[in-house]
């Protein structure tokens, strides 16, 4: 075969090549060629989310959901007030999800103490003293989280306060998910029982600390038990 005819075939089979490679060119803007029997079976009208639709009797697509119903992935509803009453009952029927013990628990006292430095050390400090920025700045100081009422505080109550705010406390329900706020309330005992006594229960009225004239209670020394003097707290947030 002479160079020529070869080159000459080499060419056009270069040419066949392209022209089948151009003609098999996939364009995803279009669809493939099909076959239907049966078209709405594959392609089905469907309204748009605001079109006006005559299946519904209010005549629109998006329909509300059903009464009672909840979302997949969305909050259960709390049947409580924001009062006091409903606090204490909240203190009866919830109950953390944690226990502290549990690597569970630890693993979530860890993430409630990132939350707690983000949305309550302003207030309560870093220690839950109640020593936080905005009370040296003038803020009315919160009670301290590591004694009295707070230290008496069962799980569900501060879930509730935390959901509904108390006093001059906001709450947090749109900071803070119910499974944040469990571990915010998981770091505040990991902060009581640091702070508390051994031969004491965390849960175990604190003693009557006054402060007379002439003496201070300094932070290392250990609380004076008086018999006839009651501790006066203020019903603010814990």
């Amino acid at each position: 075969m002479k160079p020529s005819t070869l080159n000459l075939m080499l060419a056009v089979s270069l040419i066949v090549v392209l022209a089948i490679a151009a003609l098999a060119h996939v364009d995803n803007a279009r669809p493939n060629f099909e076959i239907h029997f049966g078209y709405d079976m594959a392609y089905s009208p469907a309204y748009g989310a605001y079109a006006p639709n005559t299946n519904f009797a209010d005549g629109r697509t998006l329909q509300a959901p059903p009464a009672g119903t909840i979302p997949r992935g969305g909050e259960l509803p709390l049947y409580f007030a924001p009062s006091g009453e409903d606090a204490l009952r909240a203190g009866e029927v919830l109950t953390s999800p944690y226990s502290p013990a549990s690597d569970e628990g630890k693993q979530a006292a860890r993430r409630g103490g990132a939350e707690y430095t983000v949305f309550c050390t302003a207030c309560h400090g870093d220690g839950g003293l109640g020593d936080g920025p905005v009370v040296k700045r003038g803020f009315p100081p919160p009670p301290s989280l590591l004694t009295g009422k707070s230290a008496q505080m069962k799980d569900g109550q501060l879930f509730h306060i935390l959901t509904y705010g108390q006093g001059s406390m906001p709450n947090f329900a749109a900071q803070l998910s119910p499974a944040r706020r469990w571990d915010v309330i998981g770091y505040i005992r990991k902060l009581q029982r640091k702070a508390a006594p051994e031969d004491r229960p965390l849960d175990a009225p604190a003693a009557a600390q006054e402060k007379e004239p002439g003496n201070s209670v300094q932070s290392g020394d250990a609380p004076v038990q008086r018999e006839d003097t009651k501790q006066t707290e203020t019903d603010s947030e814990p």
